[in-house]
């Protein structure tokens, strides 16, 4: 593993801000990963990002606000894990980053926080955020009762003080951490984009998968407000997860909700194959149709899981009534398989490895321009068209023009004649033939 580097502080501190901007440090410049508001609490779970610094490459780790005394409007089951969750953070770590805010008072969570790092015997440095301008600074001196050699001033938002707290941060990590891993970062793995619905079971499936608990769970809804990203290994292939924010209804105004359902579509953007987890306790609603119709038109890769089935009754009836609802409102993507899973008693949840192995070969097949026309010749000689402007429609030959998603080029002697209903015959006879098992096929016509 490449060198790694978490940002720690108790709620509210600008831990989101300062991540997001390491980000843009690099060559690279990237958009804002992690979502950033003034409402303390946030950010809950650990969030990870690559980011680079003179040449340097390494992991950085956004977590959740440190705050014993809970969160205000949070349950304080989650602020315990919240807690959990920057520790592990700390764990993973060859440098932490204790973030202070220079516009309030030491406080004794800041203390309690700062004594729990040194237990850490991990390298830490002290940085006061929201330093804007130099009478501010002077203000310091009173962070150094927290026993720091130094305090770091540094702001976020506009950038002062950053360049200086970055090259101490690259000088505090020993060189042989930055290795080669970070600069390749995550390429070639499969993305897999976990979504549904809230309180669909995502995360706890994650959890499972590693087998630890890498993400926050609750029966409240939404406990996942940013997408993250996990790497998990099955028998010695590595798979990068991203547990979205449960995709609800859009929201007019600006709000941590409705930023969320942004992160989501972004996460389905960026992912080879998508996991759509379905409540089968609750049945297949409208929200999941939405849901499985973001991946189709982004042109992803699919699969269904049919979650929580620990809590079905009768299974044997339940997946044949659950098959004809799935095929009926999933009309659209008939092509997706689907298997039934429990996250709670972890049943089957590792079928879904071998699924999105076949789904990724499958996306990336691609047929010779000699094996297509033959094919195309068949769909011609059943003569499925009707007559346009009183001429026959002819398909005259067929290529392959793209693969993930696997596209296809159709030229025709008249192209206005072939409607929708004409490209999904189209699109049969290529999945008869082919397959394309879990993937979309797009089919355009064009002239001769």
């Amino acid at each position: 593993m490449s060198a790694t580097i978490a940002i720690v502080g108790r709620p509210n501190v600008g831990k989101s801000a300062l991540f997001n901007r390491m980000l843009r440090s690099g060559s690279d410049a990237m958009k804002s990963a992690a979502i950033t508001e003034s409402t303390p609490g946030v950010t809950r779970d650990r969030n990870y990002g690559a980011a680079e610094w003179e040449g340097r490459k390494f992991n950085i780790i956004d977590t959740g606000g440190f705050f014993a005394e809970g969160l205000p409007g949070e349950s304080s089951e989650i602020t315990r894990q919240v807690k959990e969750q920057a520790l592990l953070a700390v764990e993973e770590a060859d440098l932490i980053i204790h973030l202070l805010d220079s516009k309030e008072d030491l406080n004794p969570t800041d203390l309690e926080l700062a004594n729990i790092l040194r237990a850490s015997g991990k390298k830490i440095l002290w940085a006061a955020n929201k330093v804007d301008h130099l009478p501010k600074e002077k203000r310091l001196v009173e962070f150094y009762a927290i026993g720091a050699d130094e305090i770091i001033p540094v702001s976020a938002i506009t950038g002062h003080g950053f360049d200086d707290m970055m090259d101490k941060v690259i000088a505090s990590v020993p060189p042989e951490r930055f290795t080669e891993e970070a600069s390749r970062g995550l390429e070639g793995i499969p993305r897999v984009a976990i979504v549904g619905r809230p309180n669909a079971g995502k995360s706890t499936l994650i959890n499972s998968l590693l087998g630890k608990q890498r993400l926050i769970v609750s029966p409240i809804p939404g406990t996942t407000r940013d997408a993250v990203d996990s790497v998990c290994s099955y028998y010695g292939r590595k798979y990068l997860f991203i547990d979205t924010a449960g995709i609800r209804k859009k929201v007019k105004e600006y709000s941590i909700e409705g930023f969320s359902i942004i992160r989501a579509h972004r996460s389905i953007e960026k992912a080879d194959v998508v996991v759509v987890v379905l409540d089968i306790s609750q049945g297949i609603v409208e929200q999941d149709q939405t849901i499985a119709g973001i991946a189709e038109e982004h042109g992803k890769g699919c699969l269904f899981l049919l979650n929580k089935w620990d809590l079905i009754e009768n299974p044997d009836e339940a997946y044949k009534k659950f098959t004809r609802e799935l095929k009926s409102k999933m009309w659209f993507m008939p092509y997706a398989p689907f298997i039934t899973t429990s996250g709670i008693e972890k049943k089957r949840i590792t079928k879904i490895f071998p699924l999105i192995d076949e789904i990724i070969m499958e996306r990336r097949k691609r047929i010779p321009t000699g094996e297509l026309n033959r094919l195309l010749a068949k769909v011609n000689a059943s003569n499925p068209f009707p007559k346009y402007r009183g001429r026959d429609l002819k398909l005259l030959y067929m290529t392959q023009v793209e693969t993930e998603p696997p596209a296809f080029a159709v030229f025709a002697n008249y192209p206005a004649a072939v409607k929708k209903q004409h490209a999904g015959y189209i699109e049969k006879a290529l999945r008869e033939e082919y397959s394309f098992t879990g993937t979309p096929i797009r089919i355009y016509v064009k002239s001769r």
